[in-house]
């Protein structure tokens, strides 16, 4: 089943799309939605089909889930090394990467929806996107999956992790979701032997495709992923787990490393990214740039010293 949040005569909704139409879930916002569990969500669905629908054509898509929190894996190999080579010149792989599916929080509340426009920082010119899968988290266990592209400003990345904490201003700018969640039992014919979604997953700037790969290409499982989050902490229904950046092109920077130059170059104010993952559909956004904040004051040592 697709769930969507849409906006319709000035009202934001959830529903089920079907077909070219979409099935309002009365008196639930899409976190409610999950909160009920997968074989509850699907039985409401299925009350919903049942009721007259609007036509595709006449909503607005929204991001469909408000998260609770993002955490954003790194579970392909093949993108840490094409990465860290263009981020901080250093190659291979570390040894700690191995050890455990490694995470960073991402602001939720600055997620978008399909066709949003992605404004960059002013001060930000190798701006990039990245390729992914979400998983949403219901009551215990994943809920469903979605489109995810985590934007990257990648000279302000560059420079702030030489802090060795991070990134910070280089990614919580925006992030994309969409165009819907489709549910979890959906998919359960694309898992290979070892319990890997089997999707194909492509990128495009402008009708070019940059990147293609396959999900299953991750070095752990999204119940992995679920599991080492849930570890000493605690994750409830309505988080998201990013799967981490497909290889093979999943965003330019590793292209950028592989090339030991910007080619394909930095995506421009109204370039067009469109990423496509096979069963969950297309999510496209377009490029643009934030108004310039204003500038810091002068780090002052102790004792009032610059």
């Amino acid at each position: 089943m697709r769930l969507a949040t849409y906006r319709h005569a000035g009202r934001d909704r959830a529903g089920v799309v079907a077909g070219e139409r979409v099935h309002p879930l009365d008196g639930l916002d899409m976190r409610g939605v999950v909160a009920l569990g997968l074989d509850a969500a699907l039985e409401a669905g299925e009350r919903a089909l049942r009721l007259g629908g609007v036509p595709l054509g006449e909503v607005r898509l929204l991001a469909p889930i408000r998260p609770a929190s993002i955490r954003d894996f790194v579970a392909f190999e093949e993108h840490v090394e094409g990465v860290r080579r263009s981020v901080d010149g250093a190659r291979g792989v570390p040894d700690a990467w191995y050890d455990a599916p490694t995470f960073y929080f991402t602001n939720p509340h600055t997620v978008i929806g399909p066709d949003d426009a992605a404004a960059f920082p002013a001060a930000c010119a190798a701006r990039d996107f990245e390729l992914e899968v979400a998983a949403v988290v219901g009551p215990g266990a994943i809920f469903g999956y979605t489109i995810l592209n985590d934007w990257s400003a990648r000279d302000l990345q560059s420079r702030e992790m030489q802090v060795r904490l991070g990134p910070a201003k280089g990614k919580d700018f925006a992030t994309t979701l969409g165009p819907w969640i489709v549910t979890a039992d959906e998919l359960a014919g694309r898992r290979d032997a070892d319990g890997f979604l089997d999707l194909r997953c492509t990128a495009s700037v402008n009708g070019v495709e940059v990147g293609r790969d396959r999900l299953a290409n991750m070095g752990w499982t999204f119940e992995t992923l679920l599991a080492y989050a849930a570890r000493d902490s605690r994750v409830v229904p309505g988080d998201v787990l990013g799967s981490g950046t497909v290889g093979n092109g999943g965003c330019l920077a590793e292209l950028w490393g592989r090339h030991g130059a910007a080619a394909p170059p930095p995506v421009q104010p109204g370039d067009v990214v469109t990423l496509t993952v096979e069963g969950l559909g297309t999510l496209t956004n377009t490029v643009a740039v934030a108004p310039p904040a204003p500038p810091l004051p002068a780090f002052r040592r102790p004792g009032g010293r610059r």
